[in-house]
């Protein structure tokens, strides 16, 4: 199986690589980064681009992919309103038309997040443009999208590149998953479970926070 991956060097985009190197039916790993990312492992390709909107250079990745998983995303505290939904929706339409025009049938597993409202009339940004992300995807189309939602991802490593609000959050993460286990999990748990929906699919295409716990414990 070949899967493509946007956001591969965040937390749960690194996670999702993770999971995808230690299963044999993954026999090719395309990551489409900004960056180039260090690996050796030789099922995997590395495909730059610097603009998202612009997805030409990923046209023959998107043409032999089986599935893709769309990790690609950033805190709304870390940039700007404009450039939250730049990167948040208009990078989403922009790989859905990219998908329709090579692919239609390519398998779309879209990480959203645990409280994203498809009427996007929330008042906090982030569940408003997740929403409306979802709608655009869920009306695209496309032959098979599903919709992930997790709720907060607990890392088994301290990503560097996490956003300095996140970072203060780590020390009451145990605190948290005491209290309400439902709300959290782990990355690693989360990596498995979208490279589960990649490979099988799932009856319906909203998998909300506890189902994905289920999903990704290891077998």
């Amino acid at each position: 199986m070949k899967i493509l991956i946007t956001g591969a060097s965040g937390l749960i985009g690194s996670a999702v690589v993770q999971a995808a190197l230690a299963s044999q039916e993954v026999t090719e790993l395309i990551l489409a980064v900004r960056h180039p990312l260090p690996g050796t492992d030789p099922r995997i390709s590395q495909v730059l681009v610097k603009d998202f909107l612009q997805t030409k250079d990923l046209t023959e990745s998107i043409r032999k992919a089986d599935a893709l998983i769309w990790c690609l995303g950033i805190s709304q505290t870390q940039v700007s309103r404009s450039d939250y939904e730049k990167i948040t929706y208009d990078f989403t339409v922009a790989m859905i038309r990219a998908c329709l025009e090579n692919n239609p049938a390519i398998r779309f597993v879209f990480v959203s997040g645990d409280g994203a409202d498809r009427t996007e009339k929330s008042r906090t940004l982030f569940k408003k443009l997740k929403g409306k992300a979802e709608n655009a995807l869920l009306q695209s189309g496309l032959h098979s999208v599903i919709i992930a939602r997790p709720d907060a991802v607990r890392p088994r490593g301290k990503n560097k590149r996490a956003p300095f609000a996140y970072k203060l959050a780590y020390p009451f993460f145990p605190l948290v998953e005491w209290l309400a286990p439902h709300k959290i999990i782990w990355s690693d748990v989360l990596g498995r479970a979208l490279l589960k929906l990649a490979k099988n699919g799932i009856h319906g295409s909203t998998v909300e926070n506890t189902e994905l716990r289920k999903l990704g414990q290891p077998q």
